[in-house]
């Protein structure tokens, strides 16, 4: 749990930095009087209640996939149960747009949550303003530094500085409860419903500030994997969910007694000698905000990378007890140079508010959709159940994004872009691997037909050779292309297959499937989980049934490597998308590094391919 608190809750811990004062003077703003101050604190808790701790907590939590949560974990689950549908297009469409709004997500949150926070020495002294910027990038470019350590290590050290925090949120706010204690009253969803009959059009536009509350709920679900279902659901039912709201409270007190307060509530809820000590607080508490999506981002990208959607990259393993806590360096430096961005071109947190939210909203709605197949189609609910919990779900995540649209024009495009372009990405890779797979297919030959060819006549020689297929029932071009150059083939030859299967772990007892095909010819075929890291070496070691045990010193093993070749007479993608596959591939970590196959037992065999 206090790992939990120290990864998972920054990023939904650090709201009562922004979300209160953006509802009252952002785009839209409101009359600092009792029936707005009590309908938007009646909104923000009803909202943390009903998406964070109804829809999460206690739903999407357990449409998990063996532990790990995110677009993609849910993605695999349900397609694995309903398997080839008249649905499974339309699922995956969904859970890649919502793993492309994600990364928007990754990037907004560090740059507004660090710039919300040193936002407060202007509280301190005006005079202070200039630094803000220079501060906030030196503390990004810090704490994008140090991931490479591991989320177990981050987690640890923000831990007990996250606890800090919290009590910090209850204290003040409990403080300023106490000078107008009715403020409790705005758990009476009552104020919520006269805030929209008073004004339905404002109260629909304020929504979208408001939704800035619940902003991290989604990175929850994706970081489950870090720490598990439990520690993650109880820290908030027990922790962060009660100080969030007596910090919200507190700040409605504030502004019940003194309007004037709104233009930094949570700041000036503080007497005037702790405030620096409450930037210093509110600062750590941000940079630990950031790294909620940063370990997300990592954890949507493995999985993409496994499952076929993203090119091989780099992949660190950071903890030796807990394989979902992962490093991906390109990642790491690619979300480093967009938040500097977002940070240098908005310049302060109330531009980059508008922005924020709709690519959360994005995300939140389309796994909503994506519960309501898992409730309906595998879970099989009572339909009753399952329509009225979905419909709540729908009905709280339409109208927020709705509101949230409005923000397009002030900045919400931003995050719209990036998601677009990556969902072009990903979806130009799915497409393009599966292109290239057929045209492989085309020109593939049986196994059986070419052993029966070739196994007589062919020149053959001592020791091991080791082929990566796609398929373990087609001769790999390799393996063709090596007996056309060298006209030989070793005495045993293993045509080897990763599976990479819709689970985040596999079976370790099942893991090894091995396949004597006859005269020295062996298929092999490796099992692996999205969430896993590929080790060929390591699971080859126990190998012994193949005509004696497998010697990684005296074999070779042969990597295809095609160079693509956009074409405008093949069909297929657009001839730009064809390039970007073709670039992507050009880019991605070889097959060697990938596999961690030994550089000095590699023979590559290139050829040319147009897709």
């Amino acid at each position: 749990m206090l790992g939990a608190v120290g990864v998972v809750f920054g990023d939904i811990g650090t709201s009562p930095l922004y979300a209160l004062k953006e509802s009252f003077i952002g785009p839209h703003p409101l009359a600092v009087d009792r029936l707005h101050i009590f309908g938007v604190l009646s909104l923000i808790f009803w909202s943390l209640m009903l998406i964070v701790t109804v829809k999460y907590v206690l739903v999407a939590m357990r449409a998990h996939n063996r532990g790990e949560g995110g677009s993609f974990a849910l993605l695999a689950l349900v397609s694995r149960h309903l398997g080839a549908s008249r649905w499974s297009g339309t699922l995956v469409v969904l859970g890649v747009l919502a793993a492309s709004m994600f990364y928007g997500d990754a990037m907004l949150t560090p740059a507004i949550s660090v710039l919300s926070a040193v936002e407060g020495l202007t509280v301190v002294e005006a005079g202070l303003q200039p630094l803000v910027l220079p501060i906030a990038v030196v503390i990004l470019v810090a704490l994008f530094l140090i991931q490479s350590g591991g989320t177990a290590r981050v987690g640890a050290l923000f831990g007990p500085i996250v606890l800090v925090y919290f009590a910090t949120l209850a204290t003040l706010g409990v403080a300023n409860i106490a000078a107008h204690s009715e403020i409790l009253g705005v758990i009476n969803p009552y104020w919520a419903f006269e805030f929209f009959r008073y004004d339905t059009q404002l109260a629909f536009l304020a929504m979208g500030s408001v939704f800035l509350a619940v902003t991290g709920a989604e990175t929850l679900y994706a970081d489950m994997g870090h720490f598990g279902r439990k520690a993650v659901g109880l820290s908030w039912l027990t922790l962060a969910y009660p100080c969030l709201m007596l910090n919200y409270m507190g700040q409605g007190a504030l502004l019940l007694g003194t309007p004037a307060a709104v233009e930094n509530p949570f700041y000036l809820m503080a007497p005037e000698w702790a405030r620096l000590p409450l930037v210093f607080i509110a600062t750590a508490a941000t940079i630990i905000a950031s790294q909620a999506v940063i370990s997300g981002a990592f954890s949507v990208t493995h999985q993409a990378i496994q499952l076929g959607f993203l090119p091989r990259l780099r992949t660190l393993h950071t903890s030796e007890k807990a394989a979902g806590q992962i490093y991906i360096p390109a990642i790491n430096w690619g979300l480093l140079a967009m938040v500097l961005v977002l940070v240098l071109g908005f310049g302060e947190s109330t531009r980059l508010a508008s922005a924020y939210g709709i690519s959360v909203v994005g995300t939140m709605l389309i796994t909503t959709l994506m519960l309501g197949f898992l409730v309906f189609k595998v879970w099989r609910w009572n339909r009753w159940l399952a329509s009225g919990t979905i419909g709540l779900f729908l009905l709280v995540d339409g109208t927020y994004f709705a509101s949230n649209i409005t923000k397009i024009p002030d900045g919400g495009w931003f995050p719209l872009a990036v998601a677009a372009v990556l969902f072009t990405v990903l979806t130009s890779w799915s497409t393009g691997r599966r292109l290239m797979r057929a045209a492989l297919e085309e020109a593939s030959v049986p196994l059986p037909v070419f052993i029966k060819s070739v196994a007589g006549s062919a020149h053959r020689v001592r020791n091991t050779a080791v082929f990566m297929s796609a398929s373990p029932d087609d001769v790999p071009p390799a393996l063709l292309h090596n007996l056309k150059h060298n006209q030989v083939l070793h005495e045993r030859v293993l045509i080897l297959t990763v599976q990479v299967e819709d689970v985040p772990y596999a079976d370790p007892g099942a893991r090894l499937e091995v396949h004597d095909a006859g005269h020295g010819f062996y298929r092999v075929v490796l099992h692996y989980g999205f969430m896993e890291d590929v080790d060929v070496p390591r699971e080859l070691a126990s190998l012994d049934c193949i005509g004696g045990p497998f010697d990684m010193m005296t074999a070779s093993f042969f990597l295809g490597r095609q160079k693509l070749l956009a074409s405008p007479d093949k069909p297929g993608m657009a001839l730009w998308r064809e390039r970007l596959f073709a670039w992507m591939s050009r880019s991605s970590e070889s097959a060697m590094e990938f596999f961690k196959i030994p550089t000095n037992r590699v023979v590559e065999l290139g050829s040319q391919m147009q897709i």
